[in-house]
Order: C-alpha cells, then sequence, then structure tokens
C-alpha cells in the first residue's frame, strides 16, 4: 500500500511517500504554499499520480488533546483535498514530529540554513512513520 504524508504548515507543506510494499517511509519534497486551492490540487495530483491509496494527514492536536484553530484548518485542506481526488484522506496525530524532525538534524550536524529547506519532509516522514507503525502492523 502506496501512502502519502503531509505535513501542513503556514508557509510550505512537507510531503513523505512510502515504498509500494508499505514498509518504508521515505521524504519527498518541501513545497512552498501558493493557497489552499492550488496547494489541495497539487497534493492529489501528486498522490494520484504516484498511485497512492492512502492520503495521511498530520494532525496538529494540542500538547493537552485538545483540538484548536490548526486542526480546524487541516481539516479543511482535506476537504479541499477531496475535489481533487478520490483517494482516502486519514489523519496522523504530529504532536512533536518538528521537534524530533529538528532533533535529528542537528544530530546529523546539519546548518541551521539547510535544516529550513529539509525539515519539512522530514517531519513528513515521521508521521507516515508514526502511521504505518500504528496501521499496519
Amino acid at each position: 500500500m502506496r501512502i502519502l504524508a503531509v505535513d501542513l504548515g503556514d508557509a510550505r507543506i512537507g510531503l513523505a511517500i512510502s515504498d509500494i510494499l508499505g514498509i518504508t517511509a521515505n521524504p519527498l519534497e518541501t513545497y512552498k504554499r501558493k493557497g489552499d486551492h492550488r496547494d489541495a490540487e497539487y497534493v492529489a495530483k501528486l498522490a494520484n499520480d504516484r498511485q497512492c491509496q492512502r492520503i495521511v494527514l498530520g494532525l496538529p492536536i494540542n500538547m493537552d488533546g485538545t483540538e484548536g484553530i490548526r486542526v480546524e484548518k487541516t481539516r479543511a485542506f482535506a476537504e479541499e483535498m477531496k475535489q481533487h481526488t478520490s483517494i482516502e484522506i486519514d489523519y496522523e496525530d504530529e504532536r512533536l514530529t518538528t521537534v524530533a524532525a529538528e532533533s535529528v538534524l542537528i544530530e546529523a550536524g546539519v546548518r541551521r540554513e539547510k535544516r529550513k529547506e529539509v525539515i519539512d519532509k522530514l517531519a513528513a516522514t515521521i508521521i507516515l512513520r508514526s502511521y504505518m507503525d500504528r496501521v499496519l502492523k
């Protein structure tokens, strides 16, 4: 099962994809946002072109477990994507994924300027790995 993971940010969208067997999670790209409609269309087309069976959006739940405005924006983005694809859309709790991605990059000695370029797709990879571990056991 090929899965596309999405880390939705205000300025950028991190994207990661699994292999066809659903075993590995790989960073794909960081997409610079152009507006909800165009962004949703782009992500949906990418998932369609890559023959994904599922799209997983990181759900930015608050640390106390509540859902705020960022969750509403993520769900609205999913609804916009549904206008462009019939691929099933699911969610994965993304609490602390960006923090984890930052830690990995710092430990690897990646300079601050370079981290900004790759952190979003690495966060998407962590979201995807978490989803695959939970759902595809």
